[in-house]
């Protein structure tokens, strides 16, 4: 039969006072409770993604090539750090997060997943300060939605990162987002349930006369499982050492240069003296022939014939001219 005597108080309170005196009891060292955390498992699980490498190297490339969807507004390349992935809940994720902020869903087609990029109001603003000519430094004051032109601001940085991601991923395996949905507040948000687990990895965003800035792309744990054997790899990038983006950048640029056009109809000739003597009204006789001169910023370049589509004159195209036949 089992004793069924209890320690007294003044037993417990001796027993407690010599151990705080002694640091151990039994050979087992003392804890301090602020090195003490609680844990539940399989939360907290990464050993199905590795040490993200792969995830990372795809960062810092997004990260690079983002700077040029910025550029057009801010006139400037800012400066972007691609910051280490963490894992959390969703609903830790949304502790302490202002009730405004971009939210952009897409779907991840190959992966049967979804993914969420959330940019931060105050660099919403900051971007469309500069867009129209306004100043970086200008101060935020919140609101409790974007206005119209902050909304196409999002649009088109949205649509640019967007594009820099799906490049920045091409290495690994090729990827195309579709169902695109926004969004303003991380409650209203269809993206997980609250205690599923995500990966977050946060972009830091600094731009002159301001404070830093965050740019998080939000990826499921469960959307990037099937791929955690290559995310365990050491990828080697073959496509975008070459910066792809800047070469299009810059072919698109040239290609929208305006030029003028000018069809060339006749060179008639007539003496000084009718010159000198010609009045409002006067008619001179020109002669159309096949074969007008089409010039390009003062170039010979096509040659054309005149006719009329629609009721509106215009011309045929019927031969470019060479180098040679052009300084003609």
């Amino acid at each position: 039969m089992s004793s069924s005597k209890k320690l007294s108080q003044d037993e417990v309170d001796a027993l407690i006072s010599s151990l705080d005196q002694n640091g151990s009891a039994s050979g087992v060292g003392t804890v301090s409770e602020k090195d003490v955390r609680d844990f539940a498992f399989g939360e907290d699980d990464l050993s199905l993604l590795g040490d993200y490498y792969a995830l990372r190297v795809i960062n810092e490339r997004f990260a690079r090539l983002a700077r040029v969807v910025f550029q057009p507004m801010l006139r400037v390349q800012p400066r972007i750090s691609a910051q280490m992935p963490t894992v959390k809940t969703f609903d830790e994720y949304c502790e302490g997060a202002a009730s405004l902020m971009s939210l952009s869903t897409s779907r991840i087609d190959e992966l049967r997943g979804t993914k969420m990029m959330v940019i931060q109001p105050e660099f919403i603003s900051a971007l469309t300060n500069a867009y129209y000519g306004g100043d970086l430094g200008l101060k935020y004051m919140p609101r409790n939605e974007f206005t119209a032109t902050e909304t196409r601001v999002i649009e088109i940085i949205t649509e640019g990162l967007n594009k820099i991601l799906l490049m920045a991923w091409q290495d690994l395996m090729p990827l195309t987002f579709s169902e695109h949905a926004r969004e303003e507040n991380l409650q209203f948000a269809s993206f997980v349930e609250g205690t599923e687990t995500i990966i977050v990895c946060s972009f830091v965003v600094q731009l002159p006369k301001s404070e830093p800035s965050s740019i998080d792309i939000l990826y499921p744990l469960q959307t990037l499982k099937p791929i955690a054997a290559q995310l365990r790899s050491r990828m080697q990038s073959e496509v975008i050492d070459d910066d792809l983006t800047w070469r299009e950048r810059l072919e698109h640029a040239v290609m929208q240069v305006p030029l003028p056009l000018n069809v060339q109809l006749g060179k008639p000739k007539f003496s000084l003296r009718s010159m000198l003597a010609m009045e409002i009204g006067d008619v001179f006789p020109i002669k159309l022939t096949e074969g007008l001169s089409v010039i390009v910023k003062g170039q010979k370049m096509f040659v054309a014939d005149i006719g009329e589509v629609g009721g509106t004159s215009a011309i045929t195209i019927t031969r470019k001219l060479d180098k040679s036949s052009a300084e003609k």
